[in-house]
């Protein structure tokens, strides 16, 4: 079953509005967009987007980067002045 669309516009207005250089977990976004709890419908938000929104300011609540895009994932946010732990998988969440 898919989102509503009006959750999908709020989640989509949410990380639109995420700034360069700045972080947010999948359940911050979901409180955000007013759905508080649907942090995995954010994700499914993502995962069908096209690409067609900043997907790689968003981790999740322990910083991780997405499973199979660690790399990209990570430079990207490099880029964007994000610093992530030595190992490159998680965003340092205590300096964002």
């Amino acid at each position: 079953m898919a989102p509503p669309p009006d959750f999908i516009d709020a989640v989509t207005a949410a990380i639109a509005a995420i700034p360069s250089g700045d972080v947010m977990t999948y359940g911050e976004i979901a409180q955000e967009a007013g759905f508080p709890g649907a942090a995995r419908a954010v994700g499914n938000v993502l995962a069908t987007s096209g690409g067609t929104l900043p997907w790689w300011r968003v981790v999740t609540v322990s910083g991780r980067l997405a499973p199979g895009k660690q790399r990209e994932h990570g430079c990207l946010l490099v880029a964007e002045g994000v610093r992530l732990i030595p190992a490159g998988t998680h965003v340092e969440m205590a300096t964002r």
